[in-house]
């Protein structure tokens, strides 16, 4: 591994096709003068600081402070920046709420859009054709697959994020979570719940 996160040649390995290309347009940026290593170095940690841990965060807080739903709801990057997660930026961000009567979904069905100034990289199957497309097809067959499948009775809204604008689930609080700490309610909070293809884990299992 060099100083970067991505791995270079070494013995036994070699690059992507992808990776190569990568690289030649980082080293012309950087001949250019358009972006300096440096530069490229704080990104790659800026992202490196991003997990679905935030989004825990978040969803806890809004499960505890209904007054802090009310704002993440309203306006994503205001409440996530009162938990000290900076999601500043030209993208937008929008929180979808899980309720009794509608189960969110998102997807990016043109590529890998996803919030990753608050939740970092997307899972790999999130990134793949077969997600992008059945997710819009067959939402509850991809959900079941995953472990979950909304009652029926429930209606499934499906979100198509963009490059303009980036979605995120708040899921339904677990039942059974009455009187956990706010650190006890964010350990249930999964990745995939923040997607919406599975909800949160069940009091007893996240023990």
């Amino acid at each position: 591994m060099s100083g970067h996160d991505h791995p270079h040649e070494g013995p036994g390995r070699t690059a992507s096709p992808y990776a190569l290309r990568i690289r030649a347009i980082e080293s012309l940026l950087v001949e250019k003068g358009v972006l300096t290593e440096a530069e490229i170095q704080d990104q790659i940690e800026y992202m490196d600081s991003r997990s679905p841990a935030n989004g825990a965060r978040l969803v806890a807080r809004a499960w505890v402070d209904p007054e802090f739903r009310r704002r993440l709801l309203a306006d994503t990057k205001a409440a996530a920046l009162e938990l000290g997660i900076d999601a500043s930026g030209p993208v937008e961000f929008v929180v979808v709420e899980n309720t009794p009567e509608v189960h969110n979904l998102i997807v990016c069905t043109l590529c890998s859009c996803y919030p990753r100034a608050i939740l970092g990289r997307p899972p790999d199957w999130y990134k793949s054709f077969e997600y992008r497309s059945r997710a819009v097809r067959e939402p509850r067959a991809v959900m079941r697959e995953f472990g979950h499948e909304p009652p029926e009775g429930v209606r499934v809204a499906v979100h198509d994020s963009t490059a303009d604008v980036r979605y995120m689930v708040l899921p339904m609080r677990p039942e059974g979570t009455e009187g956990m700490s706010e650190e006890e309610l964010a350990a249930l909070v999964t990745r995939d719940s923040l997607i919406g293809v599975s909800v949160p884990r069940a009091p007893a299992r996240a023990r």
